[in-house]
């Protein structure tokens, strides 16, 4: 029994939900990214490439046909990624950086209090 509460401590944690979350929505942003290399960027590209389409560009070998379109076009899906996941980085990184760097600001005294703290200091002499 005590393994299903432990199991249970672990599942439940902070991280693990965080994990969770990242990997559905890191899921949700790569078909965006395909659907952005398939319809927009490789149309693009075989366009400069006078119609040749690239995603489907192989190379036959005796019976075997290698596929290196496919290949080239997940390079750019991963190219795409990583870079907007940089930026996305560095966005937060400046904004954390920039909490980090405001000045404290120590509470300000009124009158009241100034004046009730030498009465106190007097009252000690």
């Amino acid at each position: 029994m005590s393994i299903l509460k432990e199991f249970k401590a672990f599942a439940m944690k902070g991280n693990v939900i965080d994990l969770a979350v990242g990997v559905v929505i890191g899921a949700a942003f790569s078909k965006i990214v395909t659907a952005l290399v398939d319809n927009i960027i490789m149309p693009f590209v075989g366009i400069l490439l006078q119609g040749h389409n690239v995603a489907a560009a192989s190379l036959k070998v005796g019976s075997a046909e290698l596929e290196y379109g496919a290949f080239f076009q997940a390079v750019i899906d991963f190219l795409i990624i990583a870079f907007v996941l940089f930026m996305v980085i560095r966005v937060v990184n400046s904004i954390k950086k920039k909490e980090l760097e405001k000045p404290v600001e120590s509470p300000s005294i009124s009158r009241e209090e100034e004046l009730l703290t030498e009465i106190r200091d007097l009252l000690k002499k």
